[in-house]
C-alpha cells in the first residue's frame, strides 16, 4: 500500500465515527426527489470554509459540484453520490428513523452521501498531494424520473472531465463483498399508465356496457406474452403492471380503468420491440371490447453501461488497496434495476460499482422496502473503495 493511500484510510478511519453521524442525520431528516431543500444545505454547509469549489442549485435543482484541485495537473474525474429519499412509511424501530411521515431513505442514499462528504473532506487535506481534480457530485432527485443527473449534465456538471465512478451499498449483498460487472451493469427503463375508458352499467344488464374491468384484464394477461413471445430467450426484459385501479361497487360494471407499470429492458434495441407489440396488444384489445384508452408511455433511464477499460481500472485499483474490510472482489454480473447514473455513463467512460451491506445473521430486506437496512459497516468500505479507485485513476490513469 502507498503511502498516499495509507494516509487517506488511516483519515477515513478516523472520522468513521462522523461519516456514521451524517448517516443518521439524513436518515432522520429524509426528503423527496426534486425537494431536497434542507439536505442540500447541509451538504452545502459541511464544506463551507474547506479548500475546494463548491457550487450549488445545479441544474435547476438541489445539486451540488465539489472541485478538488491537486496540487499538480491531471486528469479529471467525477466521483457521484444521489442523496433523495422515497415515500414510504418507515418500519425499521431504529432509534435514527426517519422523522418524516411517509418518506424513508429506503435505497441507501442517505449512506452514499455520508461516505462521499467524508471521502472529500479527506481528498481535500490531502489535496497537495494529488495529481488532477476531482468532481464531487452531489445529485438529488435519483429515484423519480427524468432524474438530477439529466439536469445536471445539462448543467454543465461533467464539462472538463474525463471519467465518472459511483456506488452503490447494496442491502442483498453480503457485507465485505465489492461488486462489479463490465458492459451493461443496470438495466434500461420506460413507465406507463394507461386509462382505459369503456361504457358503464348495471351488473344485472352487461350487454348494455363496455366492460373496462374485463378488458383491462385480459390486457394485464396479453402483455406478459411481450417477454414470453417476442422476446429472444437470452435477452432480459420484464413488462410489470404495478397498479391497477378499478375499485367499484359489486353491482356496477365499471366505465373506466387506469393500469400503471414499467418495463425494464437490458439492451437499448429491445426498448422498442417492447414499446410496439405493448402499443399494439393495447390497441387490439380495446378495438375488440370496444372502447377507448389514453396512453402515456415515457422512456427514461437508459441501459446503464460500464466502460470496459474504466471497469478494469476499478478492479486493478481494489485488488491492489488490499483493504482490510473487503472480503471478497466479485464479477456479479447485471442487475436488475434501472439507476439515472446511466446518463453519466453515456456521456463519459464510466463504471458503477457496488458495496455489499447485509451482515450475516441479521434480517435481510430488498430496497425500497418500509424495513430496508444497511449495515453502517459498509460506510468505511465504500469510503475506502472509492478512496483507491480515485487514488489509482488520478496516478495510473485508465
Amino acid at each position: 500500500m502507498n503511502d498516499l493511500q495509507t494516509q487517506l484510510f488511516t483519515k477515513l478511519q478516523q472520522k468513521e465515527a462522523d461519516m456514521i453521524a451524517i448517516r443518521r442525520h439524513f436518515h432522520e431528516n429524509p426528503e423527496l426527489s426534486f425537494h431536497e431543500t434542507k439536505t442540500a444545505q447541509y451538504i452545502a454547509d459541511f464544506y463551507a470554509g474547506k479548500d475546494c469549489t463548491v457550487q450549488t442549485n445545479i441544474g435547476g435543482g438541489h445539486g451540488l459540484l465539489v472541485d478538488i484541485h491537486g496540487g499538480k495537473v491531471g486528469p479529471s474525474l467525477a466521483i457521484r453520490a444521489d442523496f433523495d429519499a422515497l415515500p414510504i412509511q418507515e418500519d425499521t424501530g431504529l432509534p435514527f428513523s426517519s422523522k418524516t411521515a411517509g418518506v424513508m431513505h429506503a435505497c441507501g442514499h442517505d449512506g452514499h452521501t455520508a461516505y462521499m462528504m467524508i471521502l472529500a473532506d479527506s481528498l481535500i487535506e490531502l489535496k497537495e498531494q494529488l495529481t488532477g481534480t476531482i468532481r464531487v457530485i452531489h445529485q438529488p432527485a435519483e429515484e423519480v424520473p427524468p432524474g438530477g443527473a439529466k439536469g445536471m449534465i445539462e448543467a454543465g456538471c461533467l464539462d472538463g472531465i474525463d471519467h465518472v465512478l459511483g456506488i452503490h451499498v447494496m442491502s442483498m449483498m453480503p457485507l465485505g463483498d465489492v461488486l462489479y460487472h463490465s458492459g451493461s451493469v443496470h438495466t434500461g427503463r420506460a413507465t406507463f399508465k394507461v386509462i382505459m375508458q369503456g361504457k358503464g352499467g348495471h351488473g344485472s344488464t352487461p350487454q348494455d356496457a363496455n366492460d373496462t374491468i374485463v378488458a383491462a384484464s385480459q390486457f394485464v394477461t396479453a402483455v406478459q406474452t411481450i417477454v414470453s413471445r417476442r422476446i429472444d430467450p437470452f435477452d432480459t426484459a420484464t413488462v410489470t403492471i404495478g397498479s391497477f385501479d378499478g375499485k367499484g361497487s359489486a353491482n356496477v360494471i365499471k366505465d373506466s380503468v387506469t393500469l400503471e407499470g414499467d418495463v425494464r429492458i437490458m439492451k437499448e434495441e429491445t426498448r422498442a420491440i417492447v414499446e410496439k407489440e405493448f402499443k399494439q396488444i393495447l390497441d387490439g384489445i380495446c378495438h375488440t371490447f370496444g372502447i377507448h384508452y389514453e396512453l402515456d408511455y415515457a422512456n427514461d433511464y437508459p441501459v446503464c453501461v460500464n466502460d470496459p477499460k474504466t471497469t478494469e481500472m476499478v478492479a486493478t485499483a481494489l485488488n491492489e488497496a488490499q483493504i482490510p474490510e473487503v472480503k471478497q472482489l466479485i464479477e456479479c454480473g447485471p442487475q436488475t434495476p434501472s439507476e439515472d447514473f446511466a446518463y453519466y455513463a453515456k456521456e463519459r467512460p464510466s463504471c458503477f460499482f457496488f458495496v455489499g451491506a447485509h451482515k450475516e445473521g441479521t434480517p435481510m430486506y430488498p430496497h425500497h422496502h418500509p424495513k430496508f437496512y444497511i449495515d453502517e459497516d459498509c460506510l468505511l468500505i465504500a469510503a475506502k473503495s472509492m478512496g483507491a479507485a480515485v487514488l489509482h485513476y488520478l496516478s495510473e490513469g485508465v
